[in-house]
């Protein structure tokens, strides 16, 4: 009797094991851990997610996390904290229990990696060339419908608008125009002074990773343009990038932007990544009162496609495509395109068609030998009132590398050619023909040189060969010491950039079929010198508050500067090399700050001394500030799964170009600050919902920025015999019309939303 209920005993405990074990496995498993900084201090509102099952958790003010009911089997954890790199870990059903999962992050801002320093992947720290990295997040912090319009919140560097009509421009570093910085995306020249602005337009914001910026010259390995400094887009790689991603907004001035990334694989071997970028504004506002209208009317269309190939042996091959439509105009009120080139209503209308190919192969040897290559053809119809401007452009570029570490040594070799096409409707071309094609040979090799583990040596030279100009050499040489603790890190840097102009593709809204081009001088390439130091330092303040000051002091030395002179005679326009030489020197601090509640910052501030010297006279170009700062105030909500964002940046007084000797108009701006805030909501399935307001103080400049915008021909100046503009009762100021007193954007307050999955 006893071994029978013995026996039905053990069956119904059987039973009962294996009931319990089945509901336990279908009510899943519960995974629970802690993160931490490196220095094993907790990091609250840290997302903790399982991106194959969609769900994530934010850990608690200890840096605990909890993911309850995840089902038996290996998953990937993804933790991602502001400010610090992505970890991703493997989980299985076989680990429980508490704290099975401890997980260290290492901050981001001073070690990511970076291809400006030396045309391969590195980590910054690395580097012993100071390059500032700006992540996707960072970017979105502010949306914009453009690259160029986000860079407004990076220290030292300044989107300017160069027309109050137009809308075009360029982008300053530390005070320096436009044309002294090359634009790159993923390492590859692609921007000429011609298009400058067009290079930052009509880039998807799914498809970049990251932006790179080196102030100072880096013609050593880059060549012509980068005298000022360069900014390096860097695409995301087609495997990094989510299936789908759509980001669509608008504002209240009825701009409309929306962003679609795509990727998809045409094989097992090889990715692709497209990207589709759509701005339309056609809302004509006239809030200043002038008669003209205050931003200029755009739409765009951009298509962005990337195909990344799988090889052997992880060899790099990787092929890129983009194509840029815009029609933009801007003017007078009552303009329609039936007025464009006539003399009766004023308008300025551009018509751009761009085309850029790019890429890059690593040949199948056993030495590291890449190939890199860009196209790009631009055309651009314009109409300036009656002036009519045609431009034709291509640029081809082509340049092999080869990589080669020898114990201590990490040496880079390479050859390069550059070819220029350039044509258009005005005189210049006319009368000076062989700057229509250009081709600019080069060779180069640089050294990196570990010393020893914590003081490193990159020394560099650059010789190319201009048609015109002869023999150009670029050197350069960079130290950079790590300290003992690896928390400081400081760097000084001496090279040497050149420039060879195309000075008609620069002043091109200027010349008219009735001025004469006169070179009054065999023009040599701009040259400049450059001194840097860089202090990086990082600090651990309390508990789970992370600290970096990032302080940098430059000095520029800039000869044989290209002037145009308008004023000599009415008839013509000479150029000249400057006779003289141009400085731009100051100092820049960047502080961030990280804590563990959920707070961070990111402030700097930059002091720029920029001016030319001539015959013993020093005068300050125009549209340069001594002074300028900008910030990042970030708060993460994470009960509500919400960051709420404040940015903006503050300029001090500007030179500003005045029409003639007498225009009463301040020859300086005022102090200016432009502001915004910005609210983002976490939601399911992938998607985001933000809103906010942009220029939160209304910040505009003044009502009359155009001179004499009620007379936009200058049907009512007089001029004498020499073509100077006569006082009369009707114009006592002597002003002719003139769009170029700009200093600030001209759109105020404006409320935004946008969805973004």
């Amino acid at each position: 009797m006893f071994t029978y209920v013995l026996k039905y005993f053990r069956i119904v405990v059987f039973f009962l094991f294996v009931f319990s074990t089945i509901q336990a496995y279908s009510q899943g498993l519960v995974l629970q851990g802690v993160v931490t900084d490196e220095e094993g201090n907790p990091l609250q509102a840290a997302s903790v997610s399982i991106p194959e099952l969609k769900s994530g958790v934010w850990t608690d003010a200890l840096g605990r996390f909890r993911l309850d009911q995840v089902p038996h089997g290996s998953w990937r954890i993804r933790i991602s904290y502001t400010g610090y790199q992505n970890v991703e870990k493997k989980w299985s059903s076989q680990m429980s229990g508490l704290d099975s999962m401890r997980i260290q992050l290492m901050p981001m801002r001073l070690d990511e990696v970076v291809i400006s320093g030396n045309l391969q992947e590195s980590r910054r720290s690395d580097s012993p060339i100071p390059i500032e990295v700006y992540a996707a997040p960072f970017l979105r912090s502010n949306p914009t419908p453009t690259l160029f319009e986000a860079l407004q919140n990076i220290n030292g560097v300044r989107p300017q608008l160069n027309c109050n009509i137009c809308n075009t421009g360029d982008i300053h570093l530390n005070g320096m125009e436009g044309p002294y910085t090359m634009v790159l995306i993923d390492g590859m020249p692609i921007v000429s002074g011609l298009s400058t602005v067009y290079g930052l337009q009509g880039i998807p914001s799914a498809l970049i990773q990251r932006v790179e910026i080196v102030k100072g010259p880096s013609s050593t390995l880059f060549g012509s343009e980068a005298v000022g400094g360069l900014i390096n887009i860097i695409t995301r790689k087609p495997g990094q990038n989510r299936k789908i991603h759509a980001d669509a907004f608008g504002t209240s001035w009825a701009e409309w932007n929306l962003d679609i990334g795509l990727q998809f694989n045409y094989s097992k071997k090889i990715e692709s990544l497209t990207g589709i970028n759509i701005f339309n504004y056609q809302n004509p506002l006239d809030f200043n009162r002038d008669g003209f209208t205050d931003v200029a009317l755009q739409e765009r269309y951009s298509v962005f496609h990337k195909i990344q190939f799988l090889r052997r042996q992880s060899r790099e091959a990787s092929l890129s495509a983009r194509l840029i439509f815009e029609d933009r105009w801007g003017g007078q009120m009552n303009w329609t395109p039936a007025f464009r080139g006539g003399d009766s209503v004023y308008g300025e209308q551009i018509d751009t068609r761009r085309w850029e190919v790019m890429g890059k192969y690593q040949l199948p040897v056993r030495e590291n030998i890449m190939v890199w290559y860009s196209l790009n053809g631009h055309y651009q119809n314009s109409a300036y009132g009656t002036n009519l401007y045609l431009a034709t452009q291509h640029i081809g570029f082509g340049q092999v590398t080869w990589n080669k570490k020898i114990r201590r040594h990490d040496l880079l070799s390479g050859l390069s050619y550059r070819f220029t096409h350039y044509d258009d409707s005005t005189p210049a071309t006319v009368f000076y023909q062989p700057d229509r094609y250009t081709h600019l040979p080069g060779v180069f090799v640089q050294d990196q040189y570990w010393i020893h583990d914590r003081l490193t040596l990159l020394s560099g030279l650059r010789y190319d060969y201009h048609f015109r100009h002869g023999n150009i050499f670029s050197p350069r040489l960079n130290l950079k010491r790590l300290s003992l603790n690896q928390k400081s890190e400081l760097r000084f840097g001496v090279g040497s950039g050149y420039r060879v102009a195309s000075i008609f593709t620069e002043d091109h809204a200027a010349l008219t079929g009735a001025r004469k081009v006169v070179l009054e001088e065999q023009l040599k390439p701009e040259t400049s010198w450059n001194f840097n130091l860089n202090w990086l330092r990082k600090f651990a303040v309390g508990k789970g508050h992370y600290l970096a000051t990032d302080a940098t002091f430059f000095y520029t030395w800039f000869g044989n500067r290209i002037l145009p002179d308008y004023n000599a005679h009415p008839d013509e326009i000479r150029y000249r090399n400057l006779e003289g030489y141009g400085i731009s020197q100051g100092g820049a601090l960047t502080i961030d700050w990280i804590t563990p509640s959920g707070w961070s910052l990111m402030i700097g501030s930059t002091y720029a001394d920029v001016f030319v010297v001539e015959a013993n006279e020093k005068n300050r170009p125009v549209l340069t500030e001594r002074i300028s700062g900008v910030w990042r105030l970030s708060y993460l909500l994470s009960n509500w799964k919400m960051r709420i964002e404040y940015t903006g940046n503050i300029y001090g007084p500007m030179l500003l170009p005045l029409s003639g000797p007498l225009d009463d108009r301040p020859s300086l701006s005022p102090v200016w600050s432009i502001q915004n805030i910005q609210a983002t909501k976490t939601l399911k399935n992938g998607m985001e919902l933000y809103g906010g307001i942009k220029n939160l103080l209304n910040f505009r400049p003044p009502a009359n920025s155009i001179s004499r915008s009620f007379d936009p021909f200058d049907k009512q100046v007089v001029y004498d015999a020499l073509g100077n503009v006569l006082p009369t009762a009707e114009n006592p100021r002597a002003q002719t019309f003139d769009p170029t007193y700009m200093f600030a954007p001209n759109q105020g307050l404006r409320f935004f939303l946008g969805l973004r999955y």
